[in-house]
């Protein structure tokens, strides 16, 4: 199975119809599609893996701890939140749950999750067309750059987006970028050398944007 995004919709459109995506098994016990955050227009995108728990409880993206840190990046970068396009490759949150009412807890989405989400993230992607998209983490890295992408080996690295088989044919630019996803950072041993690489990462993404104006 995989999400079938209907032809000729708007962002609206497309936040709409995930809503009741059945393109695979999460959306069975995940509490709601967490979709996207932000314009049309951004001239910067950031994919994440997928949401988590608070993120499945509220229904945004990066509302949750990993959030915080990456608003907390992003400023110091220059990016204000409201200015960048935030969403996930795999639009349900993933967990394990020993009992009801037990604390859920993360897992990562396989391949198959990916794919069949992707759908959704080609047609963001080809309305915002934003000049940079970052992709924060394994997952969102292996979504639009293929399963045997590294992020570790890669990161910080401006790669062109024309040219790639999932982009539309009328893309003129732009480029893809990966790094760590906030949660590493959290979970590392040094969170501040953690921190100041996803840092440096992002400022190689704020370079590549065109001077406003």
């Amino acid at each position: 199975m995989t999400a079938e995004p209907p032809s000729g919709a708007s962002l609206a459109g497309l936040r709409r119809a995930a809503a009741s995506c059945t393109g695979c098994e999460l959306y069975e016990h995940a509490a709601q599609t967490v979709f996207s955050l932000g314009s049309a227009s951004a001239r910067i995108a950031l994919v994440g893996e997928q949401p988590g728990d608070v993120e499945d409880r509220e229904g945004k993206p990066f509302v949750g701890p990993a959030g915080r840190l990456l608003d907390q990046a992003l400023a110091e970068v220059g990016i204000p939140r409201e200015t960048a396009y935030i969403t996930n490759a795999v639009k349900h949150f993933r967990f394990t749950q020993e009992a009801p009412g037990k604390r859920r807890i993360h897992q990562t989405p396989e391949l198959r999750h990916l794919a069949a989400c992707r759908p959704w993230l080609a047609a963001e992607l080809a309305l915002v067309d934003p000049e940079v998209v970052v992709l924060l983490g394994a997952s969102a890295a292996k979504s639009l750059l293929g399963p045997d992408f590294r992020v570790t080996r890669s990161r910080g690295v401006l790669l062109p987006r024309a040219g790639r088989p999932e982009e539309p044919a009328a893309l003129q630019g732009g480029w893809l970028l990966a790094t760590i996803h906030p949660s590493a950072v959290l979970r590392a041993t040094d969170r501040d050398a953690a921190y100041a690489g996803l840092v440096a990462d992002l400022k190689v993404a704020a370079s590549a944007l065109t001077p406003a104006g």
